[in-house]
């Protein structure tokens, strides 16, 4: 196979059990998001746009939907004679039977194989469940530049809520010379985003050297980064100050949906220089009925509309009856809000069905609701 200089990498394979029953049959990469995205075209739109031609998939949990979704990777553009999308199970193998990945450093190692066919000089590790659109080119520039061993991107969070991430303490030149996993009391507030660039020779060493632990996690964070730093490796932080959402938890999907309502949203989906790809479904435009009152909704494609939406996310083929109320909240593909329904802060699942007059959330409640079961109307 042909030398690439920097492959990507996507981690694709959590459980993402904050996610409740939206993840019980689908891996988080797959959810919804947005009126007609997956999670995981945001990683797989910014590597085309990056211009990285091979792309692996590192799927595990739940995976069927997610594998046929990513397939060759054609609607991202990547199914070219020197291109492609490779989904990447763990494989059963001679010396150790069926394996499963047991971290993320372990899913990379267990491809060794994969990546040495192509040669990189570069290899790119992604997660495959954040919201955002970043130039992977840019930061690689960036790593050859400082002549790292590894780079690590960063973004600034607020103090009070740097305890819940990895944290990076800098030099003054953009050197990592500590990592802290959620600290009680941070030093600094710059979070790892879970995106690394590694030169490939010296990953590859200390992942064949991790594979022989016995007493290792076997993941990034808590076992090759402390590695490297102890190791005295150059380690650099490369510092993104665009939109970055981790919808790990069901407020978080919620909120990065609403993020969309915002008129200066920093995500700009309509932004055609950096498109994120997605499949394309076919499906009619959207409806919106004489009697329907709306008002700051973003509403996609196959829905029809004959009541109310405020301040709503509204996806694919949805139903919003006449004289129903649609206030504050996502209602994901197929979601169906018959006539006299209100519902208030909440996330509808895939095909849930509100029946008529039923009230579902609470205006005043802190916690957005998750509502992955029909409800029954009121007569």
């Amino acid at each position: 196979m042909a030398q690439t200089n920097m492959l990507a990498m996507i981690l694709a394979g959590g459980r993402g059990s904050r996610l409740h029953e939206l993840t019980s049959k689908v891996a988080k990469p797959a959810v919804s998001y947005g009126g007609k995205y997956r999670i995981i075209d945001f990683p797989l739109s910014n590597c085309a746009n990056s211009g990285i031609d091979i792309v692996g998939v590192l799927t595990q949990y739940e995976s069927v939907l997610l594998n046929s979704y990513v397939a060759a990777g054609g609607r991202w553009g990547l199914d070219t004679k020197d291109s492609g999308v490779f989904v990447l199970t763990p494989r059963e193998r001679a010396d150790s039977g069926l394996d499963v990945y047991r971290g993320t450093a372990d899913a990379i190692s267990q491809n060794i194989d994969f990546v040495d066919a192509y040669d990189p000089e570069y290899i790119l590790i992604l997660s495959g469940d954040h919201i955002y659109k970043m130039n992977y080119d840019k930061m690689l520039r960036y790593h050859k530049e400082q002549g790292a061993d590894a780079t690590i991107a960063v973004r600034g969070v607020p103090i009070r809520e740097a305890s819940r991430f990895g944290i990076m303490n800098t030099d003054g030149n953009g050197r990592i010379i500590e990592f802290e996993e959620k600290p009680a009391k941070p030093k600094s507030n710059l979070a790892s985003m879970g995106i690394y660039i590694f030169t490939w020779k010296t990953l590859r060493k200390l992942l064949v050297e991790d594979m022989k632990n016995p007493d290792s996690d076997h993941d990034f964070g808590k076992d090759i980064i402390p590695i490297m730093l102890n190791d005295g490796k150059k380690l650099c932080a490369y510092e993104f100050s665009g939109y970055w959402k981790d919808v790990g938890t069901i407020d978080s999907l919620w909120e990065a949906n609403m993020d969309l309502l915002d008129s200066d949203n920093e995500l700009d989906l309509d932004d055609t220089s950096w498109k994120i790809y997605t499949e394309d479904t076919g499906i009619t435009p959207q409806y919106i009925a004489s009697t329907a009152k709306i008002d700051g909704a973003y509403i996609n494609q196959g829905a029809a509309v004959g009541g109310t939406v405020q301040r709503s996310v509204i996806f694919t083929n949805c139903k919003i009856a006449p004289g129903a109320k649609v206030i504050d909240s996502v209602l994901m593909p197929g979601a169906i809000v018959e006539e006299g329904a209100v519902v208030t802060r909440a996330l509808v699942a895939e095909n849930v069905r509100i029946g008529k007059n039923a009230k579902v959330g609470e205006k005043k409640s802190e916690e957005i609701l998750l509502v992955a079961k029909n409800v029954k109307g009121e007569d």
